[in-house]
C-alpha cells in the first residue's frame, strides 16, 4: 500500500463519517413555539427600548433647551408617525417588563412545565396588549 492508496482511504472514511453525522439543529428544524416565539420578541424589544431610550431623551434634551425645541419635539410627537413609535414603545415596555418577570419566575424554579411555560408566555403576550392600551386609553381619557 503507498501512500497514496492510504490518504484516498482516510478520505472516504471522512465522507463516511460525515455523512452518518446529524445536522446542528438550527430555525428551519425545529418547530416555531409560543416561547422561543416570545424569547425572540423578547430581544428585539430590547433593542426597541434603546431606541426608544434616544427618543426620550431628545423630548426631555428638548424640554430642558427651550419652548421652540419643545414645540418641534412635541409636534413630532403629536404627528401620527410620532404617535404610532409611541405606542409601540409603550407596548415594547411592557412586553420586555412582563417577559423579565416571566423570565423571575422561571429563574425561582416555577412555570418550567409545559402548561406553565404556555400560560406564562401567553401572559406575557396579552398582558403587554392590555397594558398599552389601559395606559393610552387613560392618557387620552385624561387628556
Amino acid at each position: 500500500m503507498d501512500d497514496g492508496d492510504l490518504m484516498a482511504e482516510i478520505d472516504t472514511h471522512t465522507q463516511n463519517l460525515a455523512a452518518r453525522r446529524p445536522l446542528s439543529p438550527h430555525l428551519l428544524i425545529y418547530r416555531p413555539m409560543l416561547t422561543m416565539t416570545m424569547s425572540i420578541v423578547h430581544r428585539i424589544t430590547g433593542v426597541a427600548l434603546y431606541a426608544g431610550t434616544l427618543l426620550l431623551a431628545w423630548y426631555l434634551i428638548a424640554l430642558a433647551s427651550g419652548r421652540a425645541q419643545f414645540e418641534v419635539a412635541s409636534a413630532v410627537f403629536g404627528s401620527v408617525p410620532g404617535l404610532i413609535v409611541l405606542f409601540g414603545f409603550t407596548w415594547a415596555l411592557f412586553h420586555h417588563l412582563l417577559g423579565g418577570l416571566r423570565h423571575l419566575i422561571w429563574d425561582q424554579g416555577y412555570g418550567l412545565d409545559h402548561p406553565g411555560r404556555e400560560f406564562l408566555a401567553k401572559a406575557t403576550l396579552t398582558g403587554g396588549i392590555a397594558l398599552t392600551v389601559l395606559v393610552w386609553l387613560v392618557a387620552f381619557l385624561a387628556g
